[in-house]
């Protein structure tokens, strides 16, 4: 923040840039924002002539709320899901799932235990015995296509009377109707670099008072160009985020405020999947879940979700407590698509679109403060999602719905968007309400994966059935600290450590030859369902990196970089972006980068700070896959 009290200009050149007033500033449009846009259109539609719903920056007009997103369209979601609906049929309640787009009731749900068919699977003494075990009683237990079905689904798991949807046609299909509204306006392709502050005299310290667009027409460094336009500041009473588990705004206010005490964000993963067409004669019907854990490492989940029409989203959810630097996590999917128990139902599908994202899995762990001044917190960036449940699209879609009461309920009564007013409306909402007793009894589920696969499960088993009131305790370190250091220890590892350099001697990236190395098969591509990571960029949308933008992928220290041997960064770089450069820093090529924002936090390095050698900044562009 200056001296004297004015906006900062943080991070940007001091340059003279336009700005404009609204009454509400939202960033990033997910389901969180979804609920949150509806909730206040849907009020102000019930009566516009109310003076509550006034602008007071453009008296005589509504409010004046604009929505900026990072994508290129709304419908750019990157992620098929299962969800309860609980609070997405509270605020629709004569919902037709048809009238959504691969939208579908949840018709049948099972939990498989898959057993490792290859060999190559990292699995605990324990776990073998178990598996021997299973294999040996296999008739009787009724283990088919090396997978165990288990007999029932435990309740906190359970999504009956939920559906089965993607979130690109879900946004796209609230977005229309937001858009209809003529109260809302969503500007997509519109990155915003940071949040504004403000001195509050008022308040003696100081408060958001909205947001700065990233500029556009720089070079790749971020220098002015011919046509450079500075961001424009958009100053608003209110500044919504709901940016993500990695937003450039909700990170820059955690850094500005800090977190509160006890918490922080440390656990993370990425999830990746495949949209496949079933064959014609597939058995598999629409609404059919599936739950998966033990294979391709016992430390990944995965799912399949089937969709009308005879699609499915297929995927694994690789975790940053799979301690390994090797965490290829294109491979380990196509690996995982072709266990027997579910390559029976795949193997003569069609590949149809591919996308990944990050997941903040630290829960209330990782939730930040909810509110302050000129500003308020939804979404999976407020600690909102359940890991226990596996569930975080009706929790956010639900923070947007309180939060949205709130303002309204503000606006009636006169008060300003205030830490104290938006806390006592905002925050007590959620405080009382259904997420936070289960973010409670979800807490802890997880600890005991920090100390192996086998307490893991037990320790989430022994949360979920108690709701919490037991658990097991465990430290959590930092991210970055959960990656185990590669380590040559015997000659069988020697042995595959010299094939896996003999095999990036010859163009293959490392993490993919040290697989290979390990006994994981080669994928045989056939050039419908099983494709290069390259041709799976191509398929069913694109990646796109729009031009005028800065890199927003940036190596802090190229120090840190060039001594370092794990390159998790390169391993977890979904869309291949990241490769390795020739003086050991790795080589950024925008046009390929999701946005997944996995580098973020799969880095092994970090300064004195805690923070990793990848900062992960505002910028357009990413996949477009409406399917997704």
């Amino acid at each position: 923040m200056n001296s004297d009290g004015k906006i900062s200009e943080t991070n940007a050149p001091p340059v003279e840039r336009q700005a404009m007033e609204a009454d509400i500033a939202c960033v990033g449009f997910g389901p969180a924002m979804g609920g949150f846009l509806t909730t206040l259109t849907r009020a102000w539609n019930q009566n516009p002539a109310d003076p509550a719903f006034e602008s007071r920056v453009a008296p005589g007009l509504p409010l004046q709320v604009l929505c900026y997103e990072r994508a290129d369209d709304i419908a750019s979601g990157v992620s098929g899901v299962v969800t309860a609906a609980r609070g997405i049929r509270e605020s629709f309640p004569e919902l037709n799932p048809a009238d959504i787009p691969m939208a579908a009731p949840v018709t049948r749900e099972r939990i498989l235990y898959l057993l490792d068919p290859i060999g190559a699977s990292r699995r605990p003494l324990l776990l073998r015995m178990g598996d021997r075990v299973l294999r040996a009683l296999s008739a009787t237990l009724g283990v088919r296509d090396d997978a165990f079905h288990l007999p029932w689904t435990p309740q906190f798991l359970q999504k009956g009377g939920g559906l089965v949807m993607s979130i690109g046609q879900f946004n796209q299909w609230v977005g229309a109707q937001l858009m209809a509204s003529g109260l809302v306006q969503i500007w997509p392709a519109m990155p915003v670099s940071e949040p504004l502050f403000q001195e509050n005299a008022e308040r003696n310290g100081e408060k958001v008072a909205g947001i700065r667009l990233t500029d556009q027409g720089v070079d790749r460094q971020g220098a002015p160009g011919a046509g450079f336009v500075a961001g424009m500041d958009v100053r608003a009473s209110l500044t919504v985020v709901g940016d993500g588990p990695f937003g450039q705004v909700g990170r820059a206010i955690d850094q500005r405020v800090g977190m509160p005490p006890g918490h922080d964000k440390r656990e993370w993963a990425i999830g990746m999947k495949f949209v496949i067409e079933l064959a014609q004669e597939t058995t598999l019907e629409a609404g059919t879940v599936w739950h998966t854990f033990g294979f391709p490492e016992p430390e990944i989940f995965g799912f399949m979700y089937v969709h009308p029409e005879r699609l499915a989203s297929v995927g694994i959810f690789v975790p940053s407590w799979l301690g390994d630097p090797g965490r290829t996590a294109y491979r380990y999917l196509q690996h995982f698509i072709q266990h027997p128990a579910l390559w029976r139902h795949l193997k003569d599908g069609t590949l149809r679109s591919w996308g990944a994202k990050s997941l903040d899995e630290s829960g209330m762990h990782g939730e930040p403060f909810l509110v302050g001044d000129g500003y308020a917190r939804i979404g999976e960036g407020s600690g909102s999602t359940n890991m226990l449940a596996g569930s975080g699209v009706d929790e956010a879609w639900t923070t947007g719905v309180q939060l949205g009461e709130a303002v309204i309920e503000l606006l009636h009564s006169g008060r300003s968007f205030t830490r104290q007013d938006l806390s006592s409306t905002y925050e007590l909402r959620r405080r009382v309400s259904w997420i936070e007793r289960n973010a409670l009894g979800a807490m802890n589920a997880r600890n005991g994966f920090h100390r192996g696969f086998i307490s893991g499960f037990l320790g989430m088993a022994l949360a979920g059935l108690t709701g919490g009131r037991l658990s097991l305790a465990a430290g959590i370190p930092p991210a970055h600290k959960q990656i185990k250091k590669r380590v040559v220890g015997s000659l069988k590892e020697l042995k595959r450590r010299e094939a896996a350099i003999l095999a990036v001697e010859d163009g293959r990236p490392l993490h993919d030859a040290l697989m290979s190395a390990r006994g994981w098969p080669e994928i045989e591509f056939d050039g419908k369902l099983l494709v290069s990571h390259q041709d799976a960029l191509l398929m069913g949308g694109k990646v796109q990196a729009m031009p005028g933008f800065a890199d927003h992928v940036v190596f802090r220290d190229a120090g840190l970089c060039i001594h370092c041997d794990d390159k998790t960064c390169i391993a977890m770089c979904s869309g291949q972006a990241l490769t390795g450069g020739e003086d050991g820093v790795p080589l950024f090529e925008r046009e390929k980068c999701v946005h997944c924002g996995a580098c973020l936090w799969n880095c092994s390095q970090a300064d004195t700070n805690g923070l990793t050698n990848i900062d992960f900044r505002a910028g357009a562009g990413g996949l477009h896959s409406a399917e997704n």
